[in-house]
């Protein structure tokens, strides 16, 4: 995001304190999509030369219609200047992760074993990851798959991004909802990768270097990848530190190449 949009949406967020209804994440969603479907509404929502006031008068003859919460969650980010139109709509879909956290804790948990399962299956993630597929037909599939084993809260999530990729693969994006699921909780989501699986000792010495390192409790989900031969590999948000045998043997001959 640039500057103008961190800022916009750091101001936004604001928005979601106080006590809101179950329903604020997934009316936020639904209204990134609607947003997003309607050029004319983007233009005019994101358009940082209009009036705060203005853009706070559309959302209240649009979306009436939404809970009172989730109306002044949207009009807080119509009323901010982003960077561009489309990270606006990022930002009103990431406001609505950040309020489902809020609604069910145990979010990124859930999101995350979403991904392991779409991960689990080329199947499945080329199914769901269809550009050309039926975006209802994706969400279909994604509601039978994971009826019973989610939250109401947290398959309404899934069936969102499904539906709505944006250019994003699934399993990424899913990622990246998880991630700021667990930063409304006042987390850090690792993802840590090891050519084979850690001992409990291991998992808890990792898990304190990367809590020192962040500054605050770090959520590690563990993913084992024998291509990697040995050592580990750490991706906390943007940040990635790779001490694989492979990343050092792919080094090596890029040098020896050179």
């Amino acid at each position: 995001m640039g500057s103008a949009s961190r800022e916009a949406l750091a101001t936004a967020k604001s928005a979601l304190g106080g006590r809101l209804a179950k329903t604020v994440g997934s009316e936020l969603l639904s209204a990134a999509v609607q947003i997003e479907g309607s050029p004319a509404l983007v233009s005019a929502l994101a358009d940082a030369s209009l009036p705060a006031s203005a853009k706070a008068e559309v959302v209240g003859k649009l979306f009436g219609s939404l809970s009172a919460g989730a109306r002044s969650v949207l009009t807080a980010a119509v009323e901010q200047n982003w960077s561009t139109a489309a990270e606006f709509i990022d930002g009103v879909e990431e406001l609505g992760f950040r309020a489902q956290s809020l609604a069910e804790p145990a979010l990124a948990d859930e999101l995350l074993a979403a991904t392991a399962t779409i991960n689990s299956s080329h199947e499945l993630e080329l199914e769901l990851g269809n550009k050309l597929g039926d975006p209802a037909a994706k969400a279909q599939l994604a509601s039978k798959v994971f009826s019973g084993k989610l939250s109401a809260g947290a398959l309404g999530v899934v069936t969102h991004v499904v539906a709505n990729p944006r250019g994003r693969r699934v399993n990424a994006a899913l990622t990246e909802a998880a991630r700021v699921a667990a930063d409304q909780a006042g987390l850090e989501l690792a993802t840590v990768t090891v050519a084979a699986p850690l001992t409990a000792a291991q998992q808890e010495k990792l898990a304190a270097l990367l809590e020192q390192s962040a500054g605050r409790k770090v959520k590690v989900t563990t993913v084992v990848d024998p291509a990697l031969i040995g050592g580990v590999r750490i991706q906390m948000a943007d940040d990635v530190i790779d001490g694989s045998v492979r990343a050092r043997l792919d080094d090596l001959r890029q040098r020896l190449a050179a």
